[in-house]
């Protein structure tokens, strides 16, 4: 019940995507940046259709052919790509020199283990270890909006990042508000929104995209995870706006767009939005949240069940640990979030 941490989306194996990958793999798997793969630009159609937005860079590739960044680094990438074409949006907005180059995130965020993202991500157990990470960093309550604004409100914020649902920090929901105030906020301060769906996107809501259930399209978006089934793949979606400040060289990456991985991403997709796919998302989520609260009715450990689709979380008084160790036992696989206390589940 936990997808190889929200991976696997289609689950093991999946008889359509196992074809499509091993075909191939017999075809091509590997071409550099310098041309352009099928695979790589029919993966445009990644730009979500309710918002026509969307444009998917990465400058290794020329005009028009823009398409999207299958990482080396699994699931996390995309945050330092982010980091990268705010600090250069931000920098072509204002030439006279005064750009901002600060980042807001918020408590119980996770947004990657590398350097950059590092710096994004409010454990402190993930980033003490490497200290010194990036600079220029500040974290607001999540959720809390007068406390966020006042730091978009300074001038020094080139890009604010936060996740629609937070996953690792223990299944916690933005609310409309939140979200809609946040996007106020940046485009009164001229500061970027970022959203982080490297967890919550591609239908585990229920929805294609979780920002769908709000209403608010950030400037910046970040994919992972199940995108490509299994294979590790990154993306990084942002607005035409944002598109225009990035040039061909501005990001570069050796494994970028590589066939294989563009192929897999194609045919999750191709599950991913047949029709009826994401009701059954949400049907199964509400009824498992239903079976849960049944089950577990009179429970004095359990503080809440909370999630949206097949993204749930239990909140309990206590470790989770062991418990996770003992459905281990009896051959189901969880996790834990948050403090430790919160077992999650995301399919």
């Amino acid at each position: 019940m936990a997808a190889g941490i929200a991976v696997n989306a289609l689950g093991h194996a999946d008889p359509d995507w196992v074809a499509a990958v091993s075909a191939q793999a017999a075809t091509l798997v590997h071409a550099s940046n310098v041309q352009y793969t099928v695979p790589q630009v029919s993966l445009e159609r990644v730009t979500p259709t309710a918002h026509h937005v969307w444009r998917s860079p990465s400058a290794s590739w020329r005009p028009p052919s823009r398409t999207a960044s299958s990482s080396p680094t699994p699931a996390r990438r995309p945050t330092r790509q982010a980091i990268k074409f705010a600090r250069k949006f931000q920098r072509v907005a204002r030439p006279d020199g005064d750009a901002p180059t600060e980042f807001m995130s918020f408590t119980n965020c996770f947004h990657g283990r590398t350097m950059g993202s590092l710096a994004l991500t409010s454990k402190v157990q993930y980033r003490e270890p490497f200290a010194p990470v990036m600079p220029g960093t500040t974290f607001a309550e999540y959720g809390n909006l007068e406390e966020a604004k006042k730091v978009i409100q300074s001038g020094k914020i080139a890009a604010v990042f936060v996740e629609p649902m937070q996953g690792e920090g223990g299944i916690h929901s933005a609310t409309k508000e939140f979200l809609q105030g946040l996007r106020d906020a940046c485009d009164e301060a001229g500061a970027l929104l970022v959203f982080d769906e490297v967890q919550c996107g591609l239908g585990r809501t229920g929805y294609l995209w979780a920002y769908e259930a709000y209403g608010v399209v950030p400037d910046i978006m970040t994919l992972a995870k199940p995108l490509a089934g299994g294979l590790p793949i990154g993306v990084v979606l942002v607005t035409e706006k944002v598109a225009s400040a990035i040039n061909y060289g501005d990001h570069g990456t050796t494994f970028g767009g590589r066939p294989l991985v563009c192929q897999a991403a194609l045919t999750t997709l191709d599950k991913i939005q047949k029709p009826g796919f994401l009701a059954e998302v949400a049907k199964k989520g509400e009824n498992f949240k239903q079976l849960l609260s049944t089950k577990l009715s009179g429970n004095a450990h359990v503080k809440e069940i909370r999630g949206i689709g097949l993204i749930v979380g239990i909140e309990l008084d206590v470790p989770a640990g062991p418990l996770v160790d003992a459905c281990l036992d009896r051959s189901v696989i969880v996790l834990t979030a948050g403090k430790g206390n919160v077992v999650r589940q995301c399919c």
